[in-house]
């Protein structure tokens, strides 16, 4: 008997870079590699040594700032347009970070609480780009979450976002006791979060006749295994940042290609050679900023609280990247404008969009994308 030919919707659903590349960065190979390992029972999920973290950090995590900050400062016009976060936000980020660092000949408290914000709005980033997950591959599938829908979610994914401020504190701290009730409480509450977002899965499906986009479904699910294995060893957030530096990337790379695409006078090959080099800039820009500041984006919150001031100064470079990412993310990748949806979806064909329109994909109401933290990033 022959197979029966996939679904018209399944053939003609577009995305941002192949099919299979997207479901395994968006959320599919975090799935593959956690999964069995949250099952394995161990309590050490790191796994690979410092070596072999400084290269992945240098050669996935690292791009993905620089890849966002090859949006903001590509042009002129684009870093008039976005002010705040091309110019105000890092020079406010370097004057904070220099009086730190002469306060820190005495106390790291100014180091502390640059770290401690830095930590809060990793959370609000990591939560915020997988929600422009969900949108932004629900708008490639001809779909669109309602309000109802999207409420559900998102409050899921605000009581992650509280587990993750907690985590930090719990396991952070010097003395966690203090905040030990109120993280075993909302640790208890991921329950909730995953059971409200299923709710608004469950609600699209009966609305629709469908479930989300298999691309979507897998960036939600992601963010749960990323927060168990969190869970398990606090150290396996260098497994996170990674997770999140793929969910990410594919994002920009899509906008360069677009770009470069409908340059007058850019034929295949030249396109071909402009990836390239953006690529190899990407990693040259990345390997040498690596050597300035610790190996992984958040490896050195577990000995900030005990650090000298020898240490201050990579950390503090490190917390300026941070958080200029995060704030530039929540600027430049908003799915609702119409711009970006323009840049990220040119290569889409004009069949395919006017199939997502009368699909009634117009497009999400909110979302940063990867990132996308949304970043593509997508944030809250």
């Amino acid at each position: 008997m022959p197979a029966s030919p996939p679904p018209a919707e399944s053939a003609r659903a577009p995305s941002i870079l192949n099919p299979v590349i997207d479901f395994l960065c968006v959320g599919g190979l975090s799935l593959i590699v956690f999964v069995p390992l949250l099952l394995s029972g161990r309590s050490d999920l790191v796994l690979v040594g410092a070596g072999a973290q400084a290269w992945l950090a240098a050669t996935i995590n690292m791009p993905h700032f620089m890849a966002s900050y090859r949006l903001i400062y590509r042009s002129r016009e684009m870093i008039m347009r976005h002010k705040w976060a091309s110019i105000y936000v890092p020079a406010i980020l370097v004057v904070y970070s220099a009086i730190a660092l002469w306060e820190a000949q005495s106390s790291p408290v100014l180091v502390i609480v640059l770290v401690s914000v830095s930590s809060g709005y990793l959370a609000w980033h990591y939560t915020g780009q997988v929600w422009g997950m969900m949108a932004s591959y629900a708008y490639l599938g001809g779909a669109r979450f309602e309000n109802s829908e999207r409420l559900l979610i998102r409050t899921g994914l605000r009581i992650l976002l509280a587990w993750q401020v907690t985590w930090f504190l719990y396991t952070q701290l010097r003395d966690p006791s203090p905040v030990r009730p109120v993280y075993l409480l909302i640790s208890a509450g991921t329950v909730v979060a995953f059971l409200l977002g299923a709710v608004g899965i469950l609600k699209m499906r009966l609305r629709t006749g469908k479930f989300p986009p298999a691309r979507a479904l897998v960036a939600w699910l992601a963010i749960f295994s990323w927060y168990a294995v969190m869970a398990r060893d606090p150290k396996a957030l260098f497994w996170i940042q990674i997770a999140h530096a793929l969910q990410y990337l594919a994002f920009p790379i899509r906008v360069e290609m677009n770009r470069t695409s409908t340059e007058p006078a850019r034929s295949p090959r030249r396109v071909v050679l402009h990836m390239i080099a953006y690529g190899a800039g990407l990693l040259t820009v990345s390997i040498i900023v690596a050597r300035v500041v610790p190996a992984s984006a958040m490896s050195v919150v577990g000995n900030v609280f005990g650090e000298g001031p020898a240490r201050a100064a990579p950390i503090l470079i490190l917390m300026i990247i941070n958080i200029h990412h995060y704030f530039t993310d929540g600027v430049i990748w908003k799915i609702s404008n119409p711009e970006v949806r323009r840049e990220l979806f040119a290569h889409v064909k004009p069949s395919e969009r006017a199939s997502n329109a009368a699909a009634g994909a117009a497009a999400p109401a909110v979302g940063r994308l990867p990132r996308p933290n949304a970043s593509a990033k997508a944030k809250t």
